[in-house]
């Protein structure tokens, strides 16, 4: 058990500081050009990390090439330290994601790589759609949705493309495998927030 003199470990959903932003994106681009050269993520060794990303958070890496989307591949569970979730999803996302071709060398100086790092996802407390529609804060709010096994997310970003909560959750529907017009009362929906920066 730490002293009271200990410091307080970083906390699950603290912000980042400027450098350790600097140095996710950095670890980002070398995770990718590693894989052009091995066909693995790049290798983290953690005692050489800062403390606060070594925190178990889940985070998204987003490809873009000519403002298209290039790649996207993320968890919505902390289930590794921060740095390496952010190496494994950023070769992920380069090579891993099925809606596009493996990144290419020539690619590489062309992407613009951005990060999403999401707070503990909370559950949505609703009892009807427009419940559910009012409980949403656009522009803030990233959202997973569920029901008998299917799930789908958008993060908080998506809302620059569907600002209207109507719009917002039938695109999530589709994501998630259902119908835009489907409703059941087995439907499920948890909230969380991001930190997202770029190159």
């Amino acid at each position: 058990m730490p002293s009271a003199d200990s410091p307080a470990p970083p906390a699950a959903n603290a912000l980042l500081e400027p450098d350790h932003r600097l140095a996710l994106l950095t670890l980002a681009r070398a995770s990718i050009t590693h894989g052009l050269e091995t066909g693995r993520p790049a290798e983290v060794v953690l005692d050489k990390q800062p403390p606060a990303l070594c925190v178990p958070r889940a985070a998204f890496v987003t490809l873009h090439r000519d403002r298209e989307l290039r790649g996207c591949i993320g968890h919505l569970e902390a289930v590794h330290p921060l740095v390496i979730d952010v190496a494994e999803n950023a070769f992920a996302a380069a090579f891993r994601d099925p809606r596009f071709p493996p990144v290419s060398v020539p690619e590489l100086g062309l992407l613009r790589i951005s990060l999403s790092v999401l707070t503990p996802a909370e559950p949505i407390g609703f009892g009807s759609e427009a419940e559910l529609l009012a409980a949403l804060e656009p522009g803030v709010d990233g959202v997973i949705l569920g029901e008998d096994g299917r799930r789908g997310t958008f993060l908080p970003s998506v809302w620059e493309q569907l600002p209207r909560r109507e719009d917002f959750l039938r695109g999530l529907k589709h994501k998630a495998g259902l119908s835009a017009d489907h409703w059941s009362e087995r439907i499920r929906a948890w909230r969380y927030r991001t930190e997202s920066f770029g190159e």
